[in-house]
């Protein structure tokens, strides 16, 4: 239950409507139980249309005025048929929703509030019966069809990012809590003058949420993209990205470890700047030629990073979002498991189970509006000529590895091979035909060497990962397609 500040703050949001609505039912003493229970199925139905908690019916307002006159309704002593008011109405709702009395002393008169949760799974009843709220009238379900069909679309689980992180904040909390200046640097736009224009475009983009009360909630998407620290949120500090760099090619040594505590979208950039600034370097000598290469290209790290952020689950719990780096890798992993084949990654339309915060990143210009953001590692990878990015997806957990290039010599058979597959992928959803030619490239290989993609071909053929687009066509035309193609 919330606090008296809370109830007090309701009433006069209520009472600033001047009028009743299709949240809030103004009563003086009509105790009458029937129309009560079809009150509550009512609200609750329209609560849950409106994606709102909770509704309410308030003993003590006045209808006509909208004015505090008091109630003698007395819930607690209210009976039917010998039986207790709640327990009465609670054998008669299906479901048997979590309805309560709040007894309110306001400006020194008796008010009653029920608080009415919004329907869940499917539409409130009383004896068998649903209402719905139509205006500040109480109508029967059934006569409305087309309000019917909208509520048992709003019974689709209201998604993670759109539940509340923080509640009952002022605007000069809400502006206090969230990296404001960021939000409008990443829109290319101006601050606004007014606290009231940084609020209303904060609603606007679902960062936040105007309560009954007049208040405002931070939604988990607000605070998990701009919150100015995350342990401002409870449970949502677990979400924190954490960074490691490792010495050498195992855990055994970690010289740096390092969480981003601010939002997703206003430290992205900062975070794939610290990445890069410990990403391995390495030279290459070919001939008399020396060159130095950044083992991990920065286009690669920041669409790991930001698949990392709009595919994780955030329900659950307990785990971290982490990159580690290597010197010879980095592993990126994050709570749940891929929502696609991990062997069409490439190829499948992109699934997100947070839609509406890769929308936001989208707009943002943070992630890419096209694909999934694997392909794009691909293109990256290319060209350093470096493995294929891995995708590993577990029951619970799900895990990105970028290898550094090397010398081919040093690939094991299952990288060239899985490179080999990805590559083939990748040209075939871009309309790129694949033959020997293109898989030097790929692989970064001289045509005097084109015996050592021939062996690759050869092996990807025969784990049935790849296959001869026109087997009729000579050996010197031949050309490759994935085997789902």
């Amino acid at each position: 239950m919330q606090s008296q500040d809370y109830y007090v703050r309701l009433v006069k949001e209520a009472l600033s409507l001047k009028r009743e609505s299709e949240l809030f039912e103004f009563k003086m003493n009509n105790d009458n139980p029937e129309l009560l229970g079809e009150y509550i199925s009512a609200l609750s139905n329209s609560a849950s249309l409106l994606e709102k908690e909770n509704a309410y019916i308030f003993y003590g307002i006045e209808d006509s005025t909208s004015s505090i006159v008091g109630t003698t309704f007395n819930p607690y002593k209210t009976k039917v048929n010998n039986q207790e008011l709640t327990s009465w109405l609670l054998t008669l709702l299906e479901p048997k929703i979590d309805f309560k009395f709040i007894e309110l002393n306001f400006e020194n008169k008796n008010v009653i509030i029920v608080e009415i949760p919004s329907a869940r799974l499917r539409p409130t009843a009383f004896k068998g019966t649903e209402y719905i709220r139509i205006g500040t009238y109480k109508k029967k379900l059934k006569d409305f069809p087309e309000k019917e069909r909208s509520l048992w679309k709003s019974f689709d689980i209201l998604p993670f990012e759109s539940s509340i992180a923080k509640r009952n904040l002022s605007s000069k909390e809400i502006t206090a809590l969230l990296d404001i200046s960021s939000f409008y640097s990443l829109r290319s736009l101006p601050l606004p003058s007014s606290q009231d224009g940084i609020i209303y475009d904060l609603l606007d983009y679902e960062l936040i949420v105007k309560q009954d009360n007049g208040q405002y909630g931070i939604t988990n998407m607000g605070a998990l993209l701009f919150a100015n620290n995350l342990d401002a949120f409870s449970y949502l500090g677990s979400k924190a990205i954490r960074v490691i760099r490792y010495k050498g090619k195992g855990r055994i040594y970690a010289q740096r470890d390092v969480f981003f505590k601010r939002g997703y979208a206003c430290s992205f950039n900062e975070i794939i700047n610290y990445i890069m600034g410990l990403t391995p370097q390495f030279e290459i000598i070919e001939s008399v030629k020396r060159e130095e290469y950044i083992a991990f290209p920065e286009k690669a790290i920041r669409e790991v990073l930001g698949n990392l952020i709009i595919h994780q689950n955030l329900a659950l719990r307990g785990q971290l979002l982490a990159i580690e780096i290597f010197d010879d890798r980095i592993e990126a992993t994050s709570p749940g498991s891929f929502l696609i084949s991990p062997d069409r990654i490439i190829d499948t339309a992109p699934h997100s189970r947070n839609e509406k915060m890769a929308n936001l990143l989208r707009i943002l210009r943070i992630c890419e509006i096209r694909g999934s953001g694997f392909d794009r590692i691909e293109e990256a990878m290319q060209g350093i000529n470096a493995p294929s990015p891995i995708v590993v997806s577990y029951p619970d957990y799900s895990k990105t590895v970028l290898l550094s290039k090397g010398n081919i010599s040093a690939w094991s058979a299952e990288e060239k091979i899985h490179t080999c597959y990805i590559f083939v992928c990748y040209a075939y959803v871009n309309g790129i035909d694949v033959n020997n030619k293109a898989l030097r490239e790929r692989f970064g290989i001289s045509e005097k060497n084109k015996a050592i993609v021939s062996r690759i071909i050869k092996a990807t053929v025969e784990k049935g990962l790849i296959k001869l687009y026109d087997s009729s066509t000579a050996p010197r035309y031949y050309k490759y397609i994935p085997y789902w193609a």
